[in-house]
């Protein structure tokens, strides 16, 4: 049975992450509708309104070259616009990540955290937020991933690249608080042991570095931390957030949003051909 997550976080096989898209299944589509406007009859299938969103996430095709298979792209656009500004694709990205820790026998909450960055470029003629992060020579934006230890994505924010993650991490503090006393600790490197962690220690909660040795050259996989690499190399994989080509940063946050939802739906599809 394939699997995007090993019991122990162990690491997963990259062909269940880079397979081709599939629209959704009943079982997935049951996961995610209850948190959509399907109470009424409209003259739009929701579900293949979905379907269009993930295909374009995958295929990273422009609004105006969808298919005709899926309805009119001013429609799609109209209710991704709708629901990444009424919190619809963050409760659902929650509600997943829970259903695949239970699967797992765990929490439906984690109790410790993971934190660390990735600079990408921005498409050209977008000034919003847009910065130069000089140490990995990169013109465009940066991306904060909250992850937990196996590497669900649970809260991400970005900003302009020339921005500190330290500081610049600051807004995800509220997220890590939101999920109560049960978040004990967050891992990171060095770069989020000045105020960011002085933030947590606030609330109780400690902050560990977990960054290589100095003395080591290239990567080196770092207990209690690779996970959250390894969720950003799964960006790759989704051809619409290889690089930021949104206006918003909440586009851009709905995006790496809809890219783990689309991974926790493939879970729940392994459990469809048991």
């Amino acid at each position: 049975m394939p699997s995007l997550y090993r019991p122990h976080g162990g690491p997963a096989k990259c062909k269940d992450v880079t397979k081709q898209f599939n629209k959704l299944t009943d079982s997935q589509w049951a996961a995610i509708s209850p948190f959509l406007p399907i109470a009424r009859k409209r003259k739009i299938d929701l579900c293949e309104v979905m379907n269009a969103i993930l295909w374009l996430l995958r295929t990273g095709c422009q609004w105006r070259n969808l298919p005709t298979e899926y309805p009119h792209w001013q429609a799609v656009y109209y209710y991704f616009s709708r629901w990444k500004t009424d919190g619809t694709l963050e409760r659902i990205n929650r509600e997943l990540n829970q259903l695949d820790r239970k699967q797992q026998n765990r929490e439906a909450y984690p109790s410790v955290f993971c934190i660390d960055s990735q600079s990408v470029k921005l498409a050209p003629m977008i000034c919003e937020y847009r910065g130069l992060d000089a140490h990995k020579k990169i013109n465009g934006r940066k991306r904060e991933f909250l992850v937990d230890t196996c590497g669900r994505l649970w809260a991400v924010d970005v900003h302009a690249a020339n921005e500190a993650d330290g500081p610049s991490s600051l807004p995800l503090i509220s997220d890590i608080l939101w999920y109560g006393d049960r978040v004990e600790k967050v891992f990171g490197d060095r770069s989020y042991g000045g105020v960011f962690a002085r933030e947590l220690s606030k609330w109780g909660i400690e902050f560990e570095r977990a960054s290589r040795p100095e003395s080591v050259q290239g990567f080196v996989p770092v207990a209690k931390r690779w996970v959250v690499e390894r969720s950003i190399a799964w960006t790759n994989f989704f051809r619409r957030i290889v690089k930021d080509y949104e206006y918003t940063i909440s586009s851009s946050v709905s995006w790496l949003l809809l890219a783990n939802i689309q991974i926790m739906l493939q879970r729940l599809k392994t459990t469809d051909q048991t």
